[in-house]
């Protein structure tokens, strides 16, 4: 709301320029008291993000997520503002948030959505230590600082114990396969070094067998498989294209590496499809995906 030019004003003798400085001074006070209060209306364009403000207890103020956002179960529910890589900045503003919570992908995208009325709080999910940032800027941005605190220490304990289990344990070489064609070993896509999935690889105990081929994701032959020979393959490969794994997918995906009977991961049975998005989105969950590999590099471990 601007200045009100009145015939009264006028007649007073004010000038218009000083009563839109007043009006003005009016707004900024205005903005100032609302700045106070606690975000009740949050909209989230990633899963990653909606998972953590759930896990801090957020979930009721969610006024929007992403396409792509399908845990926990009442994220479901949440009304959708579009794909992650393409949120709609229509349907963002219809939601009249508080707060507009992006990660970098879907923050290109909004790059012309006018923050009028609401903060955009962009974030970033490559490592561990992104992901500890951003419980404590999703948690200060909703005015519940002590709830960020409380999730981070959770999750930095629950972790250190996982790796206090397998510290003094043989580093067992793994290869993790995020993209492969269906009911091929053609075209596969690994985990490299620096990402978020080779951190917990460390964590559980393992050394990754492409942690130092380059590329975060590199394109992986079955001669580079061949030749670093690892000890533990988890193959989401064409996993993901199922919503729930069955035991008839799972039991195929280790026929297929039964052509490798050389490589040590196979040799020893422990190849491991896996379908759960916990492994794709780099949230509170890191835990169970980190006690998922543990389990798969050192069952003797008792995790």
């Amino acid at each position: 709301m601007g200045p009100v030019f009145s015939q009264a004003n006028l007649r007073s003798g004010a000038r218009p320029w000083r009563l839109r400085t007043r009006g003005m001074l009016f707004l900024a006070l205005i903005a100032a008291a609302f700045a106070g209060e606690v975000p009740r209306r949050l909209v989230s364009t990633a899963p990653s993000i909606t998972e953590i403000l759930f896990a801090l207890g957020l979930g009721d103020r969610v006024v929007g997520v992403s396409e792509y956002c399908r845990y926990p179960e009442a994220a479901r529910r949440k009304p959708r503002i579009g794909s992650y890589l393409a949120p709609n900045p229509e349907v963002i503003l219809s939601m009249r948030p508080d707060v507009v919570f992006v990660e970098e992908v879907s923050s290109r995208a909004l790059a012309a959505l006018p923050a009028v009325g609401f903060r955009k709080v962009e974030l970033r999910h490559r490592g561990i230590a992104d992901i500890y940032k951003s419980i404590e800027t999703i948690a200060a941005a909703a005015g519940e600082p002590a709830a960020g605190v409380t999730l981070e220490r959770r999750l930095r304990e629950e972790l250190a114990r996982i790796e206090a289990r397998t510290r003094t344990l043989p580093r067992r070489r793994v290869l993790f396969l995020v993209g492969r064609n269906p009911g091929t070993l053609q075209g596969m896509i690994a985990v490299g070094g620096g990402t978020y999935i080779g951190e917990l690889i460390r964590i559980a105990g393992g050394v990754n067998a492409v942690g130092d081929a380059g590329p975060a994701y590199p394109n992986v032959s079955l001669e580079t498989v061949l030749s670093r020979n690892p000890e533990v393959i988890v193959d989401r490969g064409d996993m993901a294209q199922e919503s729930k794994q069955s035991a008839a997918h799972e039991a195929a995906v280790k026929a297929l590496w039964q052509s490798l009977g050389s490589v040590d991961a196979v040799k020893h049975g422990r190849v491991y499809p896996v379908s759960d998005d916990y492994w794709v989105v780099p949230g509170p969950r890191m835990v169970d995906a980190a006690r998922a590999l543990a389990r798969f590099i050192h069952p003797e471990a008792g995790l």
